[in-house]
């Protein structure tokens, strides 16, 4: 009898392990994929990690950030694990064409695993206390207006 209950017992974590393994594996082959897509995109003639969506829709790097004073500057303080951003992020990306020539929207990593001192700092300067947050500015720097949440409308809708 005691047999059964080890052999049950064995069957039960064999079981838990490949469900476990296999649950990991789809998060890892997701999150790879999710990284390829960002990197698919880098800027080709800097060879910098920051991507380059188009040029209504930037990835935030400090030289990207400079060379974009002459338009209306929008942040888009962006997490790559907020279930609010990635919707907003891909909204972005399928509606570049409705941003208007004047505006750049620049995605600014907030407190995640890619989010490096620059934009930390930004993220200080200008209050901002969670993810998905937007943040015009002028040529000096100077916030405009600033909200929280939206996709493409409510970008349009926002911009001063």
């Amino acid at each position: 009898m005691r047999g059964i209950y080890i052999v049950i017992g064995i069957i039960l974590l064999l079981t838990l392990g490949i469900v476990g393994f296999s649950l990991f594996n789809q998060r890892t082959s997701q999150t790879s994929s999710e990284s390829t897509a960002i990197q698919a995109g880098q800027d080709q003639n800097s060879g910098s990690a920051a991507l380059d969506l188009s040029d209504q829709y930037i990835v935030y790097s400090k030289e990207a950030f400079e060379s974009n004073s002459n338009k209306k500057r929008v942040l888009f303080f962006y997490a790559n694990w907020c279930p609010t951003c990635r919707p907003a992020d891909a909204n972005f990306s399928s509606n570049i064409s409705k941003i208007p020539e004047d505006v750049v929207l620049i995605r600014v990593n907030y407190n995640d695993s890619e989010t490096d001192q620059e934009e930390k700092d930004l993220a200080e300067k200008y209050q901002v206390t969670y993810q998905h947050t937007f943040v015009q500015i002028d040529e000096e720097g100077n916030v405009v207006t600033k909200w929280n949440g939206g996709q493409i409308n409510e970008l349009l809708e926002n911009i001063k």
